[in-house]
């Protein structure tokens, strides 16, 4: 017999008020996404006391980091919005089965690419941007980095799945306390027993894997909707197609950061190690709204996808309504302020007081908060239609803003405005992508009626 979904939460997810329910999934998700955000902070932080060049090195290895969750984007995003939807539509066996395959899948994954990783390492941090003076500290981090693969890519499906079965404040704690736990081990290895920014990496390894046995330990007991097996392993077309339709738009996604990040890193270091490094410190700053807009998204997404696989077409058009709302104010919110205080946050990242890492990073930084409604609404667009099953247009939001939007103001901007235009470029690139964004975000409201007309 398969077990039911907890009444409790079914209940929530069908019946409270969206405007309650969407924060209640949301904040414990932004709360997750700020503690990783802080981290990764805190880490550039402690390693920028090290000189410019350690400073670039972690901006290099970002660029590892999302390749390795590349595969757990392509895994948990599909498992997620599948298993929402399976449960929403009382099919809680199939839920089993689909998380069974997915996860272990997504760790047998993990340990090839460590290995293969390890082989390759020097080789693939000049890959990767790395610069001559910045290669050898962006093997030492790249090294344990590796190490915490299986775990990277299990933590970010168990994590996922746990949001879609309504446990959001359980993944938060998961995700929340391996990040705090990395705040505290990083001075501990990098100056206690001067690791220098190998001992960085090992924290974020040895706090991956903490995280990674919490996300497990209700699975292990017992005490979720879906429940994870060895026997329930199976590869069943039906799931494969859509975990991997769904999946897909994440993992072009995460690929095309990856890409566009060792792109304009290859692009910055062309001009300088200065340039490389405040490229570094922009995208650690920004990662901080970019963690709450995220969390936002992945908070709605289960609360779209139960919701449309129990047939509430008037639950799923105004949790859509409200998200877009939200999402549109808070960007311009947290945009203004971001703006405002730019200068005092990027100097102290900026420990060298490079004069030009200085104003790079703030160049970047400002441009990119102008963006950040834009960016906003994307992330909720993207997301109902990942939570919904509509793979193409999901793709679509999902690889605008750091890909067919990205690349070509990649190219143009840095011949018109020099180096200044690599520093504009994302954030000329996520207003490019309102192109696109616009469109279907006012497509979703014709969706919902044809399938409501449809079910009538």
């Amino acid at each position: 017999m398969s077990r039911n979904v907890n009444p409790e939460k079914k209940q929530m997810m069908l019946e409270e008020n969206i405007k309650t329910l969407i924060p209640k999934m949301a904040v414990p998700t932004i709360i997750a996404q700020m503690i990783t955000t802080i981290y990764n902070l805190v880490d550039t932080y402690f390693v920028s006391t090290l000189g410019t060049n350690a400073t670039a090195a972690v901006g290099v290895n970002s660029s590892l980091e999302r390749m390795i969750t590349i595969i757990g984007s392509l895994i948990g995003a599909g498992a997620c919005s599948y298993i929402s939807r399976l449960l929403g539509a009382k099919k809680d066996k199939q839920a089993d089965r689909v998380l069974s395959t997915s996860f272990l899948t997504g760790v047998g994954l993990g340990l090839i690419f460590m290995v293969v990783g390890r082989m390759l390492v020097g080789r693939m941090v000049f890959w990767l941007g790395a610069t001559e003076e910045c290669a050898q500290y962006s093997m030492q981090y790249a090294n344990y980095v590796l190490y915490a693969a299986p775990a990277m890519i299990g933590s970010f499906i168990l994590n996922m799945c746990l949001r879609s079965e309504g446990s959001a404040t359980y993944s938060m704690i998961g995700i929340g306390f391996g990040g705090i736990l990395n705040c505290f081990l990083d001075p501990l290895f990098i100056y206690k027993f001067g690791l220098g920014v190998a001992g960085a990496s090992m924290a974020t390894a040895i706090s991956k894997y903490v995280s990674f046995i919490i996300l497990l330990f209700p699975y292990l007991r017992k005490n979720t909707s879906v429940d994870i097996a060895f026997r329930k392993f199976k590869l069943v077309g039906e799931d494969i197609k859509e975990v991997i339709a769904i999946g897909s738009s994440s993992f072009f996604r995460s690929a095309l950061t990856v890409v566009a990040s060792i792109s304009i890193n290859r692009v910055a270091g062309g001009y300088s190690t200065a340039a490389l490094a405040a490229l570094s410190v922009a995208n650690r700053v920004m990662e901080f709204p970019f963690a709450i807009i995220l969390g936002f998204g992945q908070g709605y997404q289960p609360v779209v996808g139960f919701n449309w696989g129990a047939k509430m077409w008037k639950r799923v058009k105004e949790s859509y309504v409200f998200s877009s709302l939200v999402a549109i104010a808070g960007g311009v919110i947290i945009g203004a302020i971001l703006a405002i205080f730019a200068k005092p946050v990027v100097r102290i990242f900026n420990k060298q007081a490079d004069a030009e890492v200085l104003r790079l990073g703030l160049l970047s930084v400002r441009l990119q908060c102008l963006a950040l409604p834009i960016h906003a609404l994307g992330s909720v667009v993207g997301m109902f239609y990942a939570g919904v099953g509509r793979a193409r247009s999901a793709l679509a939001i999902n690889t605008a803003r750091q890909g067919y939007c990205f690349f070509p103001v990649l190219f143009l901007a840095p011949m018109i405005w020099g180096i200044n235009g690599v520093a504009m470029t994302q954030a000329l690139a996520d207003l490019l992508s309102a192109v696109i964004i616009i469109p279907l975000g006012i497509q979703v409201f014709k969706l919902i009626d044809k399938q409501k007309q449809a079910q009538s």
